[in-house]
Parts: structure tokens; C-alpha cells; sequence
């Protein structure tokens, strides 16, 4: 029986992983086939100033709305899975926190487009990615994964994300039409949005209930420690950007920054859902053999994988971005560190952690990298790194080393309490 038993929950862990893969997937590669069409048409000083300075400040407000709900309520749900009526008072719970969450998000970003004009200047196109990030943030993704249930989702989301990704190509013809982007994307979002929750209530038996204030700020309370954790990476990899903008007033190094940091966010998506299906699966199993093994079959890939990209990074941004993107290729091959340390951050981090019961040192690596890359800024400011002419490369550079740091600060926890992963003893098949 015991045999049966694993087999079934190795089984449900690959299911659950592909599944998370094909969503991730789908979600990186119709960005990044939009992302050429968007730098050739709006060329390397509009698509810089508009589309990704807009994006990184809305991403801000998407941490907000988040909350931590992805990590608390995902683990909440895997341990309490065949009780429906609780489960049921947990969705409830993070609804209603995440609708009092986007209110006061959205209120404090209209304050801030009257008070800053360069925000001013973009607002359509902020508050068209605010509703689009807001309604990819209400989709219950953290219910089907504490399910272990991603099947359910994948397959209707990409299908309505493929129709809109389309619409974006018959319709985007110049720079005038630079809204339709996160018009469709909000659209296609909202759509999805409305799809997973009827499929909550008439497939799954999980509907809304009346709200219990206790519960709903209990949910809150216990999503705080993940909420500062999220918010701390955000806090540096989104104000790099900013900064960016503000430094060279929209020139085109914001263009160039934008552009490569998408490439370097399209692998580091890709190897997410490896960490994200195995996160409720250890928190149940504690399988530290298994993070073993992921590392030793992924990061010998990886790596040859950046030293290709590394020799190829200017004529490849080139191609991919357009002639003016060759500059970008800098910038690639600066955050190329940044790809390598992924994925032992991603599994060292939270499933790793939560199996040994040290969680709050997960969230205390980030907010520690956040603070190291602010003083880091401080430094490079300080030094003269943050000119016009400088401050591209600079900032780059940072981000791979704030990343060095946090997985520096998770590998002296681990071994510090490595007795603890003895203690779990991997499950025998």
C-alpha cells in the first residue's frame, strides 16, 4: 500500500509540474513573441519609456495584491484538502482581503499620477496594466495548486490568453495603438479570470461563503511574512527600471535594460514551475532527495545554456529585438549570472525551507538581498556608477549580485540546520 501510495503522489507531482509548465510557458512565450513586434513598432525611446517603465511600476502594485496569498493559502490548502467547507472559507477569506488590497492599490496610483508627471504622461497605460495585473492576481491559482489540480486551469487559460495574444497582432499597428497591449492583456486576463471560478463552483464543489472577519484577517496576518519576502525581490528588480527611466530621463538605456531583463525573466519563468509544483509536494513529504536531484539534472543544462547565449547576446538581440537592440546585448550577457542561480534560489528557498520549518529565513534572504541592493545602489551612486553614461551596466550587475547574496544567505541556513533535512526522511518508492 505504501508503494501505491507514492507512486501516486510521484505521479500527481509530475502532473502538477507539467501542468504549471505548460502555464508558465504559455504565459512566457506570448509575452515574448509580443516583445519584438512592440520594440520594431515603438521603437528603443518610446517602448522603454512607456511599456516597460509602466510595467515595472505596476508590478509594485501586483506585490501588493499578491500579498504572500500564493505561499500561505497554497500551504493552507494542501494540508486541509478534503475539507471543502474549509477550503471554501480560505478562498473566500483571500478574495476579499485581495479586493481591499487592489482599492487602496489603485487609490494610491492615482494620488501618485497626479503628483508625478512623468506618471502623468503614461497613465492609460498604467491603469490598463493595473487591471490587468489585478485580475491575473484574483485568479485562484493558489487553490488548484494547493489541489495539486493545475490540469483543470491550464488548458482554458492558455487557450483564452492565445485568442488575445492574437488580437494584439491583427490590431497593434503603430504607436498610437501602444494601449492595446495591456487593453487585451486585461481582457484576456479578466476572461480567465471568470472561467476558473466557475469551474471552482460547478466542477470542484468550492464556492464563496460567508465571510468570517476573524478568518479573513487571520489570512492576512499569516500571508505578511511572504508579503514582505515577495515585495523585497519586486523592491529591486522593478526599481532598477525606475531608476533607469528617471536617470536618463526615457532615453533608450531603459529600452535596453527592459528588453534584455524580459529574456532573463523568460528563463527564470521557465524554471519557476519546478519550484511551484514542488512547493505544497514537500511541504507534505519532505523529500529532500528530490531537491538533490533537480539541481543535478537542470543546473548542468542551464549553465551551458548562458555560456551559448553569453557569446551570441549582441547579434541575438539584434535579431530578436531589432538593429537598434545591439546595445541590449550588454546588459544580457551582465544579468547572465542573475539565470544561473535561479533555479537553486527558487529550490532552496521556499520548498526546501518550509520542509525543514524554516520558512521565515526564505523571507528573511529576500528582504536581506532587498536591503544589500539598496545600499549597493548607495555605493554605486556615491562612486560616480550612476550616470547617463554609466548607470546601465551598473545596475545590471547589481541585480546578479543581490541574487548571489540571497542564495549565499539560504545555503549557510541549510547547512547550518542540515540535521533537520536528515530528520525528514525521503519517502521509498
Amino acid at each position: 500500500m505504501a508503494k501505491l501510495s507514492l507512486s501516486s503522489n510521484k505521479k500527481t507531482l509530475l502532473i502538477n509540474t507539467v501542468m504549471l509548465y505548460i502555464m508558465q510557458f504559455s504565459t512566457t512565450l506570448l509575452g515574448l513573441i509580443v516583445i519584438p513586434m512592440q520594440t520594431n513598432v515603438l521603437g528603443k525611446d518610446y517602448y522603454g519609456t512607456y511599456i516597460e517603465a509602466s510595467v515595472a511600476i505596476v508590478l509594485y502594485f501586483r506585490m501588493v495584491i499578491d500579498f504572500g496569498f500564493l505561499q500561505s493559502a497554497t500551504e493552507k490548502i494542501s494540508r486541509k484538502r478534503e475539507d471543502k467547507g474549509e477550503i471554501s472559507n480560505i478562498l473566500t477569506s483571500v478574495v476579499i482581503s485581495k479586493l481591499f488590497l487592489i482599492a487602496a492599490s489603485f487609490g494610491v496610483m492615482l494620488l501618485l499620477i497626479n503628483l508625478i508627471p512623468a506618471w502623468e504622461s503614461k497613465a492609460t497605460m498604467l491603469i490598463l496594466y493595473f487591471f490587468a495585473e489585478a485580475c491575473a492576481s484574483m485568479t485562484p491559482d493558489f487553490l488548484y495548486r494547493g489541489l495539486e489540480k493545475m490540469s483543470a486551469i491550464t488548458y482554458r487559460t492558455v487557450a483564452i490568453r492565445v485568442v488575445f495574444t492574437l488580437a494584439i497582432f491583427f490590431f497593434f499597428k503603430d504607436t498610437a495603438d501602444a494601449w492595446m497591449v495591456p487593453g487585451f492583456t486585461l481582457i484576456g486576463n479578466a476572461v480567465a479570470m471568470l472561467v476558473a471560478y466557475i469551474h471552482v463552483k460547478v466542477k470542484l464543489g468550492i464556492g464563496f461563503v460567508t465571510p468570517k472577519l476573524k478568518q479573513v484577517v487571520s489570512e492576512f496576518t499569516q500571508s505578511i511574512q511572504f508579503f514582505f519576502s515577495r515585495f523585497a525581490t519586486t523592491a529591486y528588480t522593478s526599481l532598477n527600471i525606475i531608476l533607469l527611466d528617471i536617470i536618463t530621463k526615457g532615453g533608450p538605456a531603459t529600452s535596453f535594460y527592459g528588453s534584455s531583463n524580459r529574456l532573463i525573466t523568460a528563463g527564470r519563468n521557465a524554471l519557476m514551475p519546478i519550484s511551484d509544483s514542488m512547493y505544497p509536494y514537500m511541504a507534505k513529504h519532505k523529500d529532500f532527495k528530490l531537491v538533490k536531484k533537480m539541481l543535478l539534472l537542470f543546473e548542468p543544462i542551464i549553465f551551458v545554456g548562458c555560456v551559448v547565449i553569453y557569446i551570441i547576446a549582441i547579434p541575438f538581440c539584434k535579431w530578436f529585438f531589432g538593429p537598434e537592440f545591439g546595445e541590449a546585448g550588454h546588459v544580457l550577457r551582465a544579468m547572465l549570472p542573475l539565470a544561473i542561480i535561479t533555479l537553486p534560489n527558487y529550490i532552496l528557498g521556499f520548498p526546501t525551507m518550509t520542509a525543514m520549518g524554516k520558512t521565515k529565513h526564505a523571507n528573511y534572504s529576500t528582504i536581506i538581498g532587498s536591503v544589500f541592493h539598496i545600499c549597493l545602489l548607495g555605493v554605486l551612486w556615491l562612486t560616480g556608477n550612476m550616470t547617463e553614461g554609466k548607470a546601465l551596466l551598473s545596475l545590471a550587475w547589481s541585480v546578479s549580485a543581490t541574487e548571489t547574496v540571497i542564495l549565499g544567505y539560504r545555503l549557510i541556513i541549510i547547512y547550518k540546520f542540515r540535521h533537520l533535512m536528515r530528520g525528514g526522511e525521503s519517502p521509498q518508492p
